[in-house]
């Protein structure tokens, strides 16, 4: 399927409309805050009139009954920049090899922005290999909101090509219309209850650190014994016709229809659908589950200076807070918490954009020389397209 086929389908999805139209009065609120003035520093006559924004399903607040981006309108609004913005990401891998020619050539994709994850090896390669345009941080004060613990990741540890846009965490998700809650990856993997009806997701960096550590070894530490015995229990279900389908964010309309009951997916994509599925749940495996970030990256050719000053305009708690109202991912923003308590305090409850101590304790980091390994690559492709 085409990158943005899954997003396009999903449009109608009736999850809640954009925090300025929801709550009366926050679109005035927001502006007196900023102002809607460009604030000093920035020059005006170096914004390009667009900013080109690729990011993926879900990962914004979103108006559905008039179709906008509420928090992108308010960016056009004080800066006169309006935003071409594609939901066409569905997939680390999918994306990358779509333009992989063009990073390798140093190539515009027709982008200023784009998102990527940090558990696939992705951008890390792309760090090492000069394909970002460097983000200009004279104008980003509002860097000083990026919470302390993502401050400094080891692909990119000055965050001179990136600004995190969320965080979540890899995890289990059921239908609890057709099933009992799912609660171990065994279970996901071996119950013929739900034979043919569970999914999986087809990035290495999401599947098999949870299937790591569901066989009691470390995901931080993934030598070819534990990638061995992960990916053996994972082709043991292929073969007896368990896993329905490996996928990208497109199991996000599989479990709306039945098709889907249950799977490992990502943290905030539950809430999102439960007007049209209220029995969808999220959960930890019991054995341990994972967390990543999704960067903001520069692509080659991207206007760096437009891109930073929407990275910075984003980096405010309440331009922060309008989108994870909506969204439910982890925030990386310091402050946004206090923010969305004003515009929905059942959302700043959620301890999916607020994990606890007892959740953080059970959530791990990938073993990045994993992502790196061509034998794990090279298997790994191998049972996916078996």
């Amino acid at each position: 399927m085409t990158d943005n086929l899954s997003r396009e389908e999903f449009l109608r999805r009736s999850f809640a409309i954009g925090a300025l139209i929801a709550v009366p009065g926050l679109a005035a609120e927001v502006a007196r805050a900023g102002g809607l003035k460009i604030p000093p520093g920035v020059d005006p006559k170096r914004l390009k009139k667009t900013l080109r924004f690729s990011n993926w399903p879900l990962y914004i607040d979103y108006d559905k009954k008039h179709h906008r981006y509420p928090s992108l309108e308010l960016f056009t609004k004080q800066y006169g920049v309006k935003v071409d913005y594609h939901e066409d990401i569905n997939q680390n891998e999918t994306f990358f090899g779509k333009y992989q020619a063009q990073f390798r050539r140093k190539q515009s994709i027709g982008r200023d922005l784009i998102v990527m994850t940090d558990n696939s090896r992705f951008p890390a390669l792309m760090v090492q290999q000069g394909w970002l345009e460097k983000i200009d941080k004279s104008v980003i004060p509002n860097i000083k909101n990026l919470l302390p613990a993502l401050a400094n990741p080891a692909w990119d540890p000055h965050r001179e090509h990136s600004l995190p846009w969320q965080s979540g965490m890899t995890g289990i998700g059921y239908n609890a219309k057709y099933t009992k809650p799912v609660t171990s990856v065994d279970q996901l993997l071996f119950d013929r209850k739900l034979k043919g009806k569970v999914t999986l997701l087809d990035s290495i960096g999401d599947t098999l650190p949870v299937v790591v550590l569901s066989n009691g070894d470390d995901p931080g530490k993934i030598d070819d014994a534990a990638f061995n015995r992960a990916l053996k229990k994972i082709e043991k279900a292929k073969k007896a016709g368990q896993i329905r389908k490996f996928t990208g964010n497109d199991y996000i309309s599989m479990f709306p229809t039945g098709d889907v009951w249950a799977g490992l997916v990502w943290s905030g994509d539950m809430p999102q659908i439960t007007p049209s599925t209220p029995r969808a749940k999220w959960l930890i495996p019991k054995s341990g589950g994972t967390i990543w970030t999704d960067n903001m990256l520069i692509p080659p050719g991207g206007d760096s200076y437009t891109a930073s000053v929407y990275m910075n305009f984003y980096y405010q708690p309440k331009i922060a807070a309008l989108v994870e109202e909506a969204i439910y991912y982890v925030c990386p923003v310091k402050g946004a918490g206090a923010e969305i308590k004003k515009i929905d305090p059942a959302a700043a409850r959620s301890r999916l954009i607020f994990p606890t101590k007892e959740m953080l304790k059970k959530i791990y980091v990938v073993d990045p020389k994993a992502l790196f390994n061509p034998d794990f690559q090279v298997k790994w492709q191998s049972m996916l397209g078996a």
